[in-house]
C-alpha cells in the first residue's frame, strides 16, 4: 500500500494520494503471497526488503519509503537531537506529510486507513536506522487509538486529524513514582466540581511527554469502587491547561533523543467533555489497548536485533586480529550462528502475532509472551554483539554501543517482564 509514498512528493497533494491510496487499500483483505518469498532465515541480510509472508509488494514499495525517510530526515540530525534531549516538531510534520501517523486509524476518523503491516514496517524501519528519538509508535500505536476507539465525535474531530499530521503530538500518562506495572496502584485522582473535573496528581516517565500537545491522563475517580480497576477513568488534557506543568526532561541512560519528562496536575480544571469514554471505564480500555502496545515493543525488539545483527556481522568481517579478519575465528562463527538462529525462531513468532493481531485474534497471554520473549532476546543480542566488537563496542561512536543502552528500557516499560511472566501464569493455572 501507500504507493504514492514513493514519488517524495514536498506538497499539500502528497496528503490526498495518500490517503486515496489508503482508501483503495481497505477495500480489499490483506492478501497472502506466493509462498516463494523468502524468509528471513533465508535472505542474504535480515533487514532485505522483499521477505516473509505477512507482506506483499505494497508493503515493499511503503517500505522503501519509509527507509529513505528515516535515512534523509531522522539520521542525520539524531546526535544532534540526542544533546538536546528531544527531536524536532518539523520532523513530526514531516512524518505527518509522508502518511506515516496514524496509520491503523480508519480513514473516516482523519487517520490513514492502513493496516497493521504497515504499521510494523514503520516501527521497524525505525530500528534499522538505529534512531529512536522520535516517538511516533507510541503516538500512532498506543495513544491515537485511545482517542479513535473510545473518544466522542467532537473529540475524534478535534485531534484525530492534526495528530495524523503531526501537528498534535500525543503521550499517555499512566506510570507514577508509586505506580508502573501495577496501574491499580494510580493515585493521581479526578473529582467532580459541577459539570467539572478537578484533576491532581503527578506522572513519571512519560514518553513524548515534554513535546505532549495532548496527554491521555489515568486518574481515579470513584475511591468508593469495590477495587481501584473499577473506579479508574481517562482524561484529555492539553498543553497549556491551567494548572498542568512539565517537569524537567529526564536523563536516561538510553533513548537520549526521545523526550521523557514529569508531569504535574494541580487542581486542574476540565470540562465534563474531557473525560474519554465513560467515566470508571478507563481500566477496562487500558487493558483493551495493552496487547497492541505490548505487540509494538516485540515488533521494534526483533527489529533491534536484526539490526544489531547485520551490524555486527559486517564488523567481524572487517575488523582483523591475529593476521586475518576475526569471523574466520571458529569462537566467532558460531556465536553469530547461534544469534541469527535465535532471532529468526523470535522472528517466526512475532511475525504469527502480528498475523494474528491483524485477524483480531491475539489475546493478552500471547502478547506478552511476544514482549517478554522478544525484549529479553534483544538485551541477550545486544549483550553478544557488543562483546564480538570487543573495547570499540564500548566507544559511544559505534552503532552498537547505542543500540546496547537504548535496548535495556524495551523489558520495564510496557509492563516489566516479570509481570508479563505473571499475566501468562495466569492464563495457564486458571481455572477453564
Amino acid at each position: 500500500m501507500f504507493k504514492t509514498c514513493l514519488s517524495g512528493l514536498r506538497n499539500v497533494s502528497r496528503r490526498q494520494q495518500v490517503l486515496s491510496a489508503a482508501t483503495a487499500r481497505l477495500q480489499h483483505t490483506h492478501t497472502p503471497v506466493p509462498s516463494h518469498r523468502p524468509e528471513t532465515s533465508s535472505a542474504k541480510s535480515l533487514m532485505d526488503i522483499g521477505t516473509r509472508r505477512i507482506f506483499n509488494e505494497d508493503h515493499d514499495l511503503f517500505r522503501q519509503s519509509v527507509r529513505r525517510f528515516f535515512q534523509d530526515e531522522v539520521v542525520p540530525h539524531h546526535k544532534e537531537w540526542e544533546k538536546a534531549g528531544q527531536v524536532s516538531r518539523e520532523v513530526w510534520e514531516k512524518a505527518g506529510e509522508q502518511g506515516m501517523l496514524g496509520v491503523l486509524i480508519p480513514e473516516e476518523r482523519g487517520g490513514i486507513g492502513g493496516d497493521l503491516f504497515s504499521s510494523a514496517v514503520i516501527n521497524e524501519e525505525q530500528m534499522y536506522s538505529n534512531c529512536t528519538g522520535p516517538g511516533f509508535c507510541l503516538h500512532s500505536d498506543i495513544v491515537m487509538p485511545y482517542v479513535s476507539n473510545y473518544g466522542s465525535k467532537e473529540q475524534i474531530e478535534r485531534f484525530i486529524p492534526e495528530m495524523t499530521a503531526g501537528k498534535c503530538i500525543s503521550a499517555i500518562a499512566m506510570t507514577e513514582p508509586g505506580a508502573g506495572s501495577d496501574l491499580q496502584g494510580v493515585r493521581t485522582n479526578a473529582k467532580r466540581d459541577g459539570s467539572d473535573w478537578i484533576l491532581n496528581g503527578n506522572k513519571v516517565f512519560i514518553t513524548n511527554g515534554w513535546m505532549a500537545d495532548l496527554v491521555v491522563v489515568v486518574a481515579v475517580t470513584n475511591r468508593e469502587a469495590k477495587s481501584v480497576a473499577h473506579g479508574i477513568s481517562l482524561f484529555l488534557v492539553e498543553n497549556g491547561t491551567k494548572g498542568f506543568q512539565k517537569g524537567r526532561k529526564l536523563e536516561k541512560i538510553g533513548l537520549k533523543a526521545q523526550d521523557t519528562a514529569e508531569l504535574f496536575f494541580e487542581d486542574v480544571r476540565l470540562p465534563g467533555d474531557a473525560i474519554l469514554g465513560e467515566p470508571n471505564k478507563g481500566f477496562y480500555y487500558l487493558m483493551n489497548e495493552l496487547p497492541q502496545e505490548r505487540l509494538v515493543i516485540a515488533v521494534m525488539a526483533l527489529a533491534s536485533c536484526e539490526f544489531m545483527f547485520e551490524e555486527t556481522r559486517n564488523y567481524v568481517l572487517q575488523r582483523k586480529a591475529f593476521g586475518k579478519t576475526i569471523s574466520n575465528l571458529q569462537t566467532v562463527q558460531h556465536k553469530l550462528a547461534e544469534l541469527k538462529t535465535e532471532i529468526c525462531v523470535g522472528r517466526a513468532f512475532v511475525d504469527n502475532c502480528l498475523q494474528l493481531h491483524a485477524e483480531r485474534r491475539l489475546d493478552p497471554a500471547t502478547a506478552s509472551m511476544a514482549k517478554y520473549w522478544a525484549s529479553d532476546l534483544q538485551n541477550r543480542v545486544a549483550t553478544q554483539c557488543l562483546q564480538l566488537h570487543g573495547g570499540w563496542g564500548y566507544m559511544w561512536e559505534y552503532p552498537i554501543a547505542k543500540s546496547f543502552v537504548d535496548s535495556r528500557v524495551q523489558s520495564i516499560y510496557g509492563g516489566t517482564n516479570e509481570i508479563m511472566k505473571e499475566l501468562i501464569a495466569r492464563s495457564i493455572v486458571s481455572q477453564k
